[in-house]
């Protein structure tokens, strides 16, 4: 039973990787099912709904890894430059640790057509790459950025992250996202207020 009880949560992990590997559409079930060690049927009992319910699953999870990644990433910066870099760092150690294989489990949602599938997938696209905006944006306002700047500068980095994901895979190599924290931290940098002296 304990095994049985797990195969839900597997086959989301396992969605997840491949979905960022091979896109939405090269997705099989099948291959979900190979990669989580489920059992054959559960792909009906947990996913009723077919591919767009599993879909949708693996991209809030992964929108919420990318939440904690951000937090993580809040947790020791000084400065909104600072939190740009460690999150992009982050996002570029991965790449590279990953050997250029390693995409974004929303992104082909939109990509590849599936919201014009689907409206759930259009809203859950929308709704996860949201999620990771407004988490940026609040540790920026935290970090002493006003509102409506936070947000811009939460919508450039969220793109920026993304485009370098992209284009960092079909150049294997790092550099897009040195470009992209390089523009970044100086955009952030420039939105800082200067600190008032201790009294």
């Amino acid at each position: 039973m304990g095994a049985r009880s797990d195969a839900k949560p597997k086959m989301v992990q396992a969605a997840k990787q491949l979905m960022r590997e091979r896109g939405y559409h090269a997705t099989a079930f099948s291959d979900v099912l190979t990669l989580s060690g489920a059992p054959r049927g559960s792909v009906y009992f947990h996913f009723p709904d077919g591919k767009t319910q599993l879909a949708t699953a693996a991209a809030e999870a992964h929108a919420h890894e990318q939440v904690e990644i951000i937090d993580r990433a809040a947790e020791g910066a000084d400065s909104p430059a600072d939190l740009v870099e460690r999150y992009v760092d982050l996002g570029r150690d991965g790449m590279v640790a990953s050997d250029y294989s390693r995409g974004c489990a929303i992104a082909p949602l939109v990509i590849e057509g599936a919201t014009r599938e689907s409206a759930e997938i259009g809203e859950t696209g929308r709704r996860t790459f949201t999620e990771m905006i407004d988490r940026l944006a609040f540790h920026f306002i935290t970090l002493g950025v006003d509102q409506a700047a936070a947000r811009s500068l939460a919508d450039a980095v969220i793109a920026g992250v993304e485009g370098a994901m992209i284009t960092s895979r079909a150049r294997h190599s790092p550099a897009p996202y040195d470009a992209v924290k390089a523009g970044l931290t100086a955009y952030a940098a420039s939105l800082s207020r200067p600190r008032r002296p201790a009294k």
